[in-house]
């Protein structure tokens, strides 16, 4: 009987649980907004609208049009971490609405707006576990050193700021006045110093006003920002993925690069399978398939989500295969995406014979006649000098500032870890006499990673800019040529975005949505490596295979997209700070053992800037 008189409650009941924080991030958002341009224009300040912001927490933004301006920002603030469940943000609006409520009665004498501000507040209590959202331990520190550093900045200055402008006729004012000005000044209200002019008056209000939105603004940013932890994979860890990969490292060409250390992982209850992730900006980026058994992927999705939703990350799955797809929209009912096509070949089938591959065979030919050679090793079997040249050789030729790469790049090479790994060398022939004339001059460097037992997946490709055009060519021929005698029988080559939409585009009867949609990656591609990925891979007559972008919903798609920007490396959001100050700064990945690498590996390798990056262009 309880159960039938509970069922049409829910089907009657105006509200869902879970709309609560989307509801009061709304409200936050406009109410902000309002205040913000109410204080710009002052006609609006007047108008009927300003009078919604007067039951939230703005309502103080009456007594003055600067602290009208800080509270839009800071209600615009909250509201994006109400949206998200935030529990930092529930104790704040709640502390906050008592004093809408109050102002409403006391400034404004309006028993509705009090009401309404009361009724935010009971809506707030009553939805209480839907603001669950943990934040990140770290930010409450910060918060709080912030404060209280800017503060002592800001006073000591405004004091400067106050004692540099002339004063008033009636004398200069003792220190105790010029303390209660700035304090006042701070908060955006007019203190009991007076200058001699309107003039000078408004340069100090104006300057105090805004010291005290800048401490207002960062330290809200600071208390309120998404979790950021340290991605840093531990030495069980990596164990324990290592022993996944033996396993089943045959499924998935972008298993091994699960190994990144700048990754966090978490595994499944039975721990036969994981899911390696990073935080970006708020988005959990967790990149190709999970680890492990598909039996046991459930279980390692499930927790990952769980981990999301308690820290109020937004999930997402950059190039997973069309399985792994799959698994990731039954188990959690995400959307999915066709990302781009990576190019596999079959070594066995490999031939530079017939007229499909016969630019190539030239190409390759040329370049051998030019004096360059190439060598095909496993890591393992290469000397400490050579492994130290190869690396140094390809941090020379990266050619940008950052390394690039997350979701299929190592960033590291040579370690004892990763002998199994293949690389492939190509040098220019010295003259004779010299004393190593079996090593020649070293111009380009092909790095696989394993893929299973009977596979390699190219996660290096990188060439010294002054040497010959065609010398990828040679490396990669080299590499498909030599996998069979090193038990390889197939290779992932380059990624290429959006591949499927440049072939059709460019087909006999393409329509005009399809044309348009290709003529705006090839206009893309003058910035990132779109169609000359597709063009430089489509060489090797490889085999397609499909990979995914998986995420929660179309409007998340742009943040989903800045983040895996800055995953790979395409954006840099932090300032370019020295290595010695960057050591002591807290939350510091520990820098790894003295051979190794750190960082992002490069996105991209396309013909003519091979110098740049690594194997994939993410944009």
């Amino acid at each position: 009987m309880s159960a039938d008189r509970a069922e049409p409650r829910r089907r009657l009941g105006p509200l869902r649980p879970s709309a609560v924080p989307r509801i009061m991030g709304t409200a936050a958002a406009v109410i902000g907004l309002l205040d913000v341009v109410s204080a710009v224009f002052p006609a609006f300040r007047n108008g009927r609208m300003h009078h919604m912001a007067a039951v939230f927490p703005g309502t103080v933004s009456s007594l003055a049009a600067a602290t009208s301006v800080v509270t839009g920002i800071l209600l615009l603030m909250l509201a994006h971490a109400l949206k998200r469940g935030k529990s930092r943000a529930w104790w704040a609006a709640v502390t906050l609405m008592p004093v809408g409520a109050a102002t409403q009665l006391i400034y404004r004498h309006s028993i509705f707006g009090a009401v309404v501000s009361l009724g935010l507040l009971g809506l707030l209590v009553r939805y209480r576990g839907e603001f669950t959202a943990l934040s990140d331990p770290r930010t409450r520190w910060r918060a709080a050193a912030n404060f209280v550093g800017l503060s002592t900045f800001a006073f000591a200055l405004g004091l400067v700021i106050t004692s540099a402008h002339p004063s008033s006729e009636r004398g200069a004012p003792g220190f105790a006045d010029r303390c209660e000005h700035v304090l006042w000044g701070l908060f955006g209200f007019e203190g009991p110093v007076e200058y001699t002019s309107d003039r000078v008056n408004d340069i100090v209000a104006y300057s105090l006003g805004g010291l005290g939105l800048l401490i207002a603004c960062s330290t809200v940013y600071l208390l309120l920002r998404p979790a950021r932890p340290v991605a840093e994979l531990g030495e069980e860890d990596e164990r324990r993925l290592r022993a996944l990969l033996e396993r089943h490292g045959a499924r998935d060409s972008l298993g091994h690069f699960a190994l990144r250390r700048d990754k966090s992982v978490v595994f499944s209850p039975s721990g036969k399978a994981a899911v390696c992730y990073r935080v970006v900006s708020g988005v959990a980026l967790a990149g190709g398939d999970p680890i492990g058994d598909v039996e046991a992927w459930p279980g390692a999705i499930e927790q990952f989500m769980e981990l999301a939703r308690a820290h109020a990350w937004l999930p997402a799955v950059v190039g997973c295969s069309e399985t792994g797809g799959e698994v990731w929209t039954r188990e959690t009912g995400l959307d999915a995406l066709e990302l781009g096509d990576e190019a596999i070949v079959q070594t066995a089938d490999f031939t530079l014979q017939g007229r499909a591959m016969r630019n190539v065979r030239q190409m390759v030919k040329r370049i051998e006649r030019s004096g360059y050679v190439c060598r095909v090793r496993r890591v393992r079997d290469l000397s400490a000098d050579e492994k130290q040249a190869v690396r140094l050789a390809a941090d020379a030729w990266r050619g940008t500032d950052t390394e690039r790469g997350f979701s299929m790049a190592l960033g590291r090479f040579g370690e004892e870890a990763d002998g199994d790994c293949v690389v492939v060398t190509a040098h220019k022939e010295r003259e004779p006499g010299d004393p190593h004339p079996e090593l020649g001059d070293l111009r380009a460097v092909l790095h696989f990673v394993p893929w299973g037992r009977d596979g390699m997946s190219l996660e290096l490709m990188r060439r010294d800019r002054s040497a010959d055009p065609g010398l990828n060519e040679l490396l990669i021929v080299a590499a498909l040529q030599e996998a069979p005698a090193l038990g390889v029988a197939r290779v992932s080559l380059n990624f290429a975005m959006f591949r499927s939409a440049l072939a059709r585009g460019e087909r006999i009867g393409a329509g005009p949505v399809l044309r348009g949609w290709r003529g705006l990656l090839v206009f893309l591609s003058r910035w990132f490596q779109i169609e000359s990925l597709y063009k430089f891979n489509a060489k090797f007559q490889p085999a397609w295979v499909p990979r995914f972008l998986v995420f929660p919903n179309s409007r998340d798609l742009p943040r989903i997209g800045f983040a895996i920007m800055q995953a790979e490396g395409f954006v840099t959001l932090s300032l370019p700070l020295p290595e010695l100050v960057q050591r002591f700064l807290p939350g510091r990945a520990k820098r790894p053992p003295h051979g190794r690498q750190s960082g992002y590996a490069a996105g991209a390798a396309a013909p003519e800037e091979e110098g740049r990056g690594n194997r994939h262009a993410v944009a």
